[in-house]
């Protein structure tokens, strides 16, 4: 089904405004016209194709979105060395301003699938007392502060970070800078927890307070950068423009206010505070506490990233750095929300 995706989608680019008899007609398969335009349909559902006509005048054309949200295969992106992948090096002032603002992340089925487990969590967390449900939140809390520092390079495993975190038991052969981290990451999930609406609407103060907890008593400046940074596993250069970052900043927030969906709004959170690296480091951490700030601003289930791989994590946000597609990281958002919503509460 994919490759015969694939071939749908390279058709409608070489031909814009293509009839669905053009799109099975130039297949050349042994598969049924009904198939075809099961599939059209389909791909329209997700947002990957758009029409335009009605009826026989019906025709397709490639959805502004594709780009953004067209499934890429991991293992064969990454088959090709860092320097022989065709990448986007350079910041995309376009994608916070003028492709995201008009684009739907999420498709129809992934909507649906989501708000069946918000409505699921809802349900669970009415049966909860206030006890019930601040234990299941520390708890979440916890792996929290483990896995987004596990993620960044910390060692800690989770039992020595449970003990850390509620004892004060710092585990022998650890650094000190990595029970900073860890702790660190639980007051920051602490405030938010205490002080859910800090995060709406979103500002760049709030941003960089957020950064300001994570990274205290660490040897991280805290602000926006000053100077270049460089990412490790990409040729991707984020903006090295103090006041650029600045404005990057102002208008991400402005675009994450100014959307609807919740997980729409925490997802562009995640994946573009880490792209832009407004830091000189703590940037993916900043986006994960500020992500779920957003969800529990709106009583939604918050994520622990528990299970996700740490490869696998940076891989997709690899691929958002260098292609500007949320595709991978998307799955990996809509994974780690119905874990958390099974797993917690």
């Amino acid at each position: 089904m994919e490759d015969l995706i694939k071939k749908v989608i390279a058709f409608a680019r070489k031909k814009p405004e293509c009839s669905s008899k053009e799109i099975y007609e130039s297949l050349t398969l042994e598969i049924s016209y009904a198939t075809v335009k099961r599939l059209l349909s389909r791909l329209v559902s997700e947002r990957l194709l758009e029409t335009k006509g009605q009826g026989r005048a019906t025709k397709y054309i490639i959805s502004p979105n594709y780009e953004l949200i067209y499934p890429i295969d991991a293992e064969d992106y990454y088959e090709k060395d860092i320097d022989e992948r065709e990448i986007k090096q350079n910041f995309n002032f376009e994608l916070i301003n003028d492709i995201l603002p008009t684009s739907t992340i999420f498709s129809e089925a992934e909507l649906e699938k989501l708000s069946a487990l918000h409505n699921t969590y809802t349900k669970n967390v009415a049966q909860l007392s206030d006890f019930e449900y601040k234990k299941e939140l520390e708890r979440l809390a916890i792996d929290l502060s483990w896995k987004s520092s596990q993620i960044e390079g910390n060692t800690y495993s989770l039992l020595e970070t449970e003990r850390l975190l509620k004892d004060k038991e710092t585990a022998s052969g650890k650094t000190k800078e990595e029970a900073t981290m860890l702790l660190n990451h639980k007051e920051a999930i602490d405030f938010i927890t205490k002080n859910t609406q800090y995060i709406h609407p979103l500002t760049v103060s709030k941003i960089e307070s957020i950064h300001s907890i994570l990274v205290q008593e660490l040897p991280i400046k805290r602000n926006l950068r000053t100077a270049r940074v460089g990412i490790s596993g990409t040729n991707y250069r984020p903006l090295d423009n103090e006041f650029q970052i600045r404005d990057a900043l102002s208008d991400l927030c402005n675009l994450v206010n100014s959307k609807e969906d919740i997980f729409e709004k925490a997802l562009l959170a995640l994946v573009l505070i880490s792209y832009i690296q407004p830091f000189v480091d703590g940037n993916k951490r900043t986006s994960r506490i500020i992500s779920n700030g957003i969800l529990m601003n709106s009583h939604y289930c918050p994520l622990s990233f528990r299970t996700v791989d740490s490869i696998d994590y940076k891989k997709a946000m690899l691929i958002f750095y260098e292609q500007n597609n949320i595709s991978s990281f998307k799955q990996i958002f809509i994974d780690q929300f119905e874990f958390a919503v099974k797993t917690y509460f």
